[in-house]
Order: C-alpha cells, then structure tokens, then sequence
C-alpha cells in the first residue's frame, strides 16, 4: 500500500473551491514537491493529509490515505496519533510554531512523551538526540535555549528534529526554506535528503520555489487554481515540461547563471505570459537599462567596499592603491550606453561602520563600508544572514544612525530620515498598521508634507494605480491584500515622498517566483520612468543578479567582493562568494545532486 493516496480531493471555504478534484500516490521512502504560485492549494493539500481542515468549517471530500490511516474517517483519537507519530509536518514560519516560553528541548521531549509514553529523563535525551541528528552543535546544552536563542537555520532544524522525535513514517514539509539565505537553505535541504536516505522516511515538500523541489524531490506536482497541472519525474518535468502553465512558471524563475541579454534565455516563452498575472519580460529594466550614461574612467557608478578610498580597499575591478584610478566603464553602468557623461551621483556612504551594545557584548554589525550609488542605476548587495545588509539599509535610509562614517545626499551630508531616500521593508504585513487602511498608510508622506486632504486622497489613489492596484482600494486594510498585492502598497508608499533613492530589503523573499516576478517588473519600469536609484539588499542571488548593474557581497560587516554584476558572478574572486554561488539551488536534478556531494566533501575529508 501506498504511504499516501489521494484520490479526488476537494477542499472548499465558503464558495471558495481551493483543491478541486486532486489525486496523487507517494511510495514510501520516495518524495514529492507540491509546486504552484500562492493561492494554488498546495498547503491546503499538505493539511488535509493531517486532517487539520476537521471542526474549521471547510468541507473535505474525496478519499485521503496517510501512513495507514484513513483521515476522511479517522476519529479525533487516531488523527492524534497520526499527527506527530506516524506523518509529522514542518512548517513555514519556526517562530509561530514553537512556543517562546519553554526551551527548545522541552518542546521536543512534550512531543515524544505524549506518543511514545517514556520516562520524562528518556524523553529529555531523545529531544537531545535528534537536535544533534539535524546538527545543532553541542546538543546538550543548546537544548535547554529558548527559540529566539537560535537562529532563523537552526529554529528551522530544531522543527525538523522535532518532527523526527518519534520516527515517522512521512514527513510533510511546507515551505521550510523560505526567508532562509541561500547557505542555510542549502543545508536544510542537504539534511532532509540525508534523513530520506537515512530512515526510509517519505517526504511531501510544499513549495513555490522550482530550483528547491529539484535539490530535493524524485517527483513533481504542479498545482494551479487548486487542480494538478503535471505530475512527474522532476527531470522530466523541469527539464522537458509538457504544460505551457509549467514553462511560464519556470520562466519566471530567475537564473543565477543568466547574464543580461543572455540569447539563452527563454524569451520568447516569457513574451506569451499574461501580462495581468507576470510581467516578467520587463523585470530587466530594473537595472536601469534606459536612465543616463555609464561613469568614465575614475567615476565608477555603484563602487562600494570597505574603506574604499584608502589603499588596499576593495573597489570594482580590483584593489585600488596611491594614485589608483577608478574603474572604467563596463558596459553595465546606469545604462549601458556609453556616452561618456557620468550619471549623478545620488548617495554616498564614506567609512559607514555600526555597533550595537558595548562592551565584551558589542556587535560590530556593519565595518567600515563606502559605496556611492548613481541616479538610474541599481546596486545589489548581498550575503547570508547577519552579515550586515540590512543594517547597511536601515543606515543608508537613516532609520539607524552610524556609529562611524558619513552619509551625503546629492553631495550633502545628513543625518536622520530624508524624504529623498525611502525604504521598502520585507515584511509588509508588519510594516502596515493592520488597524489603518491602506490609503492612509500611504498619505502618510503627503500629510507631513501639509497637503490638503483633496490633494491627498487624488495623490494616493493615483500612486495605488501606478503600482497595479485599484484606487479604490484606498479604504481597504492590509488582511484584504495578498502578499504581492501588499508589497505593492509598500512601493506606492515609498512613492509618495517622490524619492530619488528607493532601498529595497529583501523585497521579494517570501513571493513565489511569479508574483516576485510581478514586482520586479514594476520597481523596473518605476525606475525607467522616474529615474530612481535602487539599492536591492537581498539574499536570492539570481533575483539579485537579474536586477542589478553593480553588485556588493558582504560578509560579518564587511564588503568582500565588489563589481559589476555579471563580473561578480561569472569570475568571483572571493571564497566566500564562490560558495555563495555553489549554495544556490539548480533546476537540473543532476546538477543539483553533483552541488549536494561536492558540499558534503568538506565535512567528510
């Protein structure tokens, strides 16, 4: 017998249909990637395997098998033990799943005692057990932290360990690897093929990201609309995909490996994309292709490093010394044009270092950073968790003032918030009051401003429609919008300050790849049209590549590598870059599975 069978499942809230008709099989030991845009029903899948749609409202129909157990029909006592002991599931967000009072262990040792019926010394070593099975260094110990001790990574590993607790049969996954940076993604995936192949276990993987059901899976289900689209080997599928919803979906996918105007790719399955739903054909222009011309020699546009202007700092194109003339022109600059005449120059940071705490406690976040961004151009910066980018953000839009170094808008230098300088946040659920409407989140601008109220209600409905939103939705809260739709509301209100300089944090990160797609295209035809400068902190480095002219890696504070985009990616001089770039997930399984040997060499040696 199967380890799940699905036969015509059907899942409704109210009117809404959001699984109509699905049927799939998983064999034991095996995986499969529900794979689809938000809204597609992947994770209503995943609960009703569970049974967690009972006693909601929802009206579950059709036939569910999971791990011997019949969920349609199960009573509330064997859907108990079902839960936990024999399917076990991973969810998206750690945080909201683990209780903030109790230590990690003691969540873990609850879990087993409740199926396994031991002892609770015995439970308290099993929860040790498996942290150190997922590889949470000094396991003993670290059991007695609390979540918001660990780490994005290793909250995300304690839930896994968590799941493996009592040795289930099938564990479902959704989304455990979203917001995480390309290195901890790469590890928690590497960990769930090794337990696969360790245990025999079988995996269900929900997921909106193409190139990580490709690290992971044997199988993949594309899901649309509620209704399965393709299903098949994940070769096959990826590779050779039969559906035109399929090859629009991996269209959107940007590629780590993709220059600008690369003839390789897809663009002319990218040109029959509904424009309403991804505009992905456009997202190239956020790199500024039609603003003013790229800097001469000695006016490099987007030079960033850590004391540049010293010698020995990191600029693009090498290290520059005593009378070290800048970089010249690459091709990539502002626009790629070359008639010789330099952009200007919007914003500097000189020297930008940031300390939180003090003394044997203080952190240095970010160290001795300098960058210089140009009117039209886009400058990506990137690294793993920590390394400082986001508190480079926060500095350069004047929300966290530097504890060393000097910020200068259009060539003057200032402290605190500019108008001229606006920031779109990653979350824009906690960004937006959810007690206001949107509407008046975005007058916000204009009312410091002193407009009148006449003025302002046309400014804001005008901006709602320039970012692909209805002016009508002025009165609409943000629980009323989907994730796209809000990160939309977020651009309308940088957009409000009319800004010269946007600085987008990790903007996209937790959209599938159309809707990530959706607003790429929209900063880059905002960025055409107004002449922005964008600076794009993020930890998806092929999204990073796809928009950017120049590109700064950091690491622990600090610029490791800097350039142009397709130089920094094509020829990265810096280790830490190189393995940045090897972490990133590929859509050829067997390429995927060459990356996941290649990165266990290191610790077998």
């Amino acid at each position: 017998m199967s380890l799940v069978d699905v036969t015509d499942l059907t899942v409704e809230f109210g009117p809404l249909r959001a699984v109509a008709g699905l049927s799939f099989r998983l064999e034991r030991g095996a995986a499969l990637a529900l794979v689809g845009e938000s809204g597609s029903g992947k994770s209503t899948v995943a609960n009703a395997l569970l049974g967690l749609h009972r006693d909601t409202g929802a009206r579950v129909g059709g036939s569910v098998q999971a791990a011997g157990t019949d969920v349609q029909r199960a009573s509330d006592a064997e859907l108990r033990r079902l839960r936990g002991g024999k399917a076990a599931m991973v969810f998206q967000d750690p945080l909201s799943s683990l209780d903030p009072y109790y230590a990690i262990g003691d969540q873990i040792a609850e879990v087993y005692r409740v199926h396994a019926r031991v002892s609770r010394r015995a439970a308290r070593a099993r929860a040790v057990e498996v942290l150190d099975r997922v590889g949470i260094p000094d396991a003993r110990r670290r059991a007695r932290s609390r979540p918001h001790e660990f780490s994005g990574g290793m909250r995300q590993r304690a839930l896994i360990a968590m799941a493996l607790a009592c040795a289930p049969d099938l564990l479902i996954a959704d989304e455990p690897t979203t917001a995480l940076d390309v290195t901890v993604q790469a590890q928690i995936l590497d960990l769930l093929h090794t337990l696969r192949a360790e245990t025999g276990m079988g995996l269900l993987l929900v997921t909106h990201d193409v190139g990580v059901a490709a690290e992971s899976v044997d199988e993949v289900l594309v899901m649309r609309h509620g209704e399965a689209v393709e299903h098949g080997p994940v070769g096959t599928v990826l590779g050779t995909p039969a559906q035109e919803y399929t090859r629009e979906l991996l269209a959107a996918v940007p590629r780590v490996d993709e220059e600008r105007g690369d003839p390789a790719r897809p663009d002319a399955a990218l040109a029959d994309v509904d424009v309403a739903r991804v505009d992905v054909a456009r997202a190239g222009a956020v790199r500024g292709e039609a603003a003013d011309a790229e800097a001469p020699d000695g006016a490099a546009p987007g030079a960033v490093g850590s004391g540049a202007g010293v010698p020995g700092a990191v600029v693009p194109g090498g290290v520059s010394g005593p009378g070290t003339p800048g970089v010249g022109s690459s091709g990539l600059g502002p626009s790629g044009g070359g008639s010789g005449v330099a952009a200007e120059v919007v914003l500097e940071a000189a020297g930008l270092s940031r300390v939180f705490g003090r003394g044997k406690r203080a952190l240095l976040a970010v160290d001795d950073v300098s960058l210089t961004v140009r009117r039209g151009e886009t400058l990506g910066v990137v690294g793993e968790s920590g390394s400082g980018k986001t508190t480079l953000g926060r500095m350069l839009v004047g929300l966290l003032p530097p504890t060393a170094g000097e910020i200068r808008y259009a060539g003057r230098p200032h402290t605190g918030v500019d108008p001229a300088v606006q920031m779109v946040f990653q979350d824009p659920v906690a960004s937006l009051n959810p007690r206001r409407s949107v509407g008046e989140s975005i007058a916000d601008p204009l009312r410091a401003r002193g407009r009148d109220e006449e003025h302002i209600r046309g400014r804001v409905r005008d901006l709602l429609e320039r970012v692909g939103l209805e002016g009508a939705h002025y009165d609409r809260y943000p629980h009323e919008f989907s994730g796209g739709q809000r990160q939309r509301v977020g651009i309308a209100r940088a957009l409000a300050a009319e800004p010269r300089v946007i600085v987008c944090d990790e903007p996209v990160s937790a959209l599938d790849v159309t809707t990530q797609a959706q607003v790429v295209a929209l900063l880059g035809e905002l960025q055409r049209e107004l002449g922005l400068a964008l600076v794009f902190v993020a930890h998806d480095l092929a999204v990073v590549r796809r928009v950017s002219d120049r590109v700064a890696v950091m690491r622990q504070g600090r610029v490791v590598e800097s350039g142009p985009a397709d130089e920094v990616y094509d020829s990265p001089q810096d280790p830490y870059t190189k393995q940045l770039l090897a972490a990133v997930p590929a859509l050829d399984p067997e390429t995927a599975a060459r990356r996941r040997a290649a990165r266990r060499e290191p610790a077998t040696a």
